[in-house]
């Protein structure tokens, strides 16, 4: 939609009109000549301009239809052209990214946020029973807030506590709770890994974390949309991308409730080493799990199977 002035002089928003040739044609036209992949583009027509694939897809049929966008094209094409020629993330330019059932604010200084990550909530939630909530859980390195909100909607009942050494990052998951409802529930700490944890040692039933795991070679390599936008921070973990894990599994034994749950993400090439770091800190139940790709990704591991829990609402 477009601001125009109304008789009162207030600004209202306008629908901008197109026939489904033309917007087709203007697709075409713009991958031609900016290039790209047409899946992204199709993305930045669903969010900022409102129009869903399946829609878009059942266009090619009506040709003579009247499509309403929510912007105009001339905006959504310098979008794309800043994403092609300086590789801006979308993410980044429309300040939005779905998550799960959520849409998130996202801007430079948090990661964005992955559909593998999405995952971890679903894996969080298995290792309870159906019918519990954790008294006390935590999100370290928190970011965009995606997994504390996920969280937070899910076991209402419940404490959340989410942790992020950056500014930056713990404003924005302020913004993401606050957005979804669940500000309340959950306290945003500032501070490295478990050290602003310490009141709440020995009461965390469910730890997650995505932390930083990407070898420092690695992330010099990356493509330039994540390796010149996204923050250093948030993706380098050290040499073998492992030294922000084994903080996490130090501090784990003594952070966790008895029968509490450390649930990660890691690189898709660390599994073993991780499971290592896990039984090696002396958590039990350790169990790897798999990406949407059947790629080992996530690993949990328990302090003692004698977790203490909540009933959730009906």
């Amino acid at each position: 939609m477009l601001p125009v002035p109304s008789p009162e002089g207030r600004l209202r928003m306008v629908a901008v009109l197109i026939t489904a040739e033309a917007l087709l044609r203007w697709r075409a036209d713009l991958l031609k000549q900016a290039g790209g992949a047409a899946a992204d583009l199709d993305w930045l027509l669903d969010l900022e301009a409102g129009l869903a694939w399946s829609e878009l897809q059942a266009l090619r049929l009506y040709p003579d239809r009247q499509v309403s966008l929510r912007c105009d094209l001339t905006h959504l094409q310098t979008l794309w052209q800043r994403h092609r020629q300086q590789s801006e993330p979308l993410q980044y330019l429309i300040g939005r990214c779905p998550f799960r059932q959520f849409e998130l604010a996202v801007g430079p200084g948090v990661l964005i946020p992955r559909q593998e990550t999405e995952l971890l909530v679903d894996l969080a939630m298995s290792l309870l029973p159906p019918s519990a909530s954790p008294a006390f859980w935590a999100d370290l390195g928190t970011g965009s807030g995606c997994l504390a909100v996920a969280l937070a909607s899910a076991w209402p009942l419940a404490r959340g506590l989410a942790v992020d050494r950056s500014p930056e990052a713990l404003a924005q998951a302020a913004a993401n709770l606050c957005g979804a409802g669940v500000d309340g529930a959950v306290s945003l700490l500032q501070g490295s890994w478990w050290q602003p944890l310490q009141p709440w040692w020995g009461q965390l039933d469910l730890v997650v974390s995505n932390p930083p795991y990407i070898p420092s070679a690695v992330v010099d390599g990356l493509d330039p949309l994540v390796r010149l936008h996204e923050p250093r921070l948030a993706l380098d973990g050290g040499a073998d991308g492992l030294d922000c894990l084994r903080r996490l599994l130090a501090g784990a034994p003594s952070a966790l409730a008895p029968g509490g749950w450390l649930l990660v993400e890691h690189h898709h090439d660390q599994s073993a080493a991780v499971i290592e770091l896990f039984v090696a800190s002396g958590l039990m139940e350790v169990q790897a799990h798999r990406d949407l790709e059947g790629c080992c990704r996530f690993v949990a591991g328990q302090r003692r199977p004698d977790l203490r829990v909540l009933p959730t609402p009906p």
